[in-house]
């Protein structure tokens, strides 16, 4: 059975940095997109970087980029979301979400969403 398990998440102050885990259950990366999405209080749910296994293509939300850098540990099945000079406004619900993506498959981005975890919470704030 396919899981993802989102973990990492906690307080930082403004600045400070956190790195989240997804851990991927039931099947290898190969052949998957793994994205990071998050949700504010209040807001809709946005994508913050994704990568995928076919072609190694990363994408990034503008807020974020050259902040956040998002890497994998094929060993481990294991994606990663590195988060520096975290403002408050990256508070929210980070969750991870999977697709299986395969190449000449027609897909618009790597921010494929048939599984999602559970989601870690990350608060921003002095």
């Amino acid at each position: 059975q396919f899981q993802l398990a989102e973990s990492g998440g906690g307080l930082v102050q403004p600045g400070g940095s956190l790195r989240l885990s997804c851990a991927v259950s039931g099947a290898t990366l190969e052949h998957y997109a793994i994205a990071w999405f998050r949700q504010a209080p209040g807001k809709e749910r946005e994508g913050v970087s994704c990568w995928r296994d076919f072609d190694g293509s990363t994408m990034y939300l503008d807020s974020v980029r050259g902040r956040f850098t998002i890497s994998t540990d094929k060993i481990k099945n294991t994606v990663y979301l590195q988060m520096n000079n975290l403002e408050p406004e990256d508070t929210g619900v980070y969750y991870c979400a999977a697709e299986f993506q395969v190449p000449y498959g027609g897909y618009e981005d790597c921010y494929g969403t048939d599984f999602w975890g559970k989601g870690t919470l990350v608060t921003v704030s002095s």
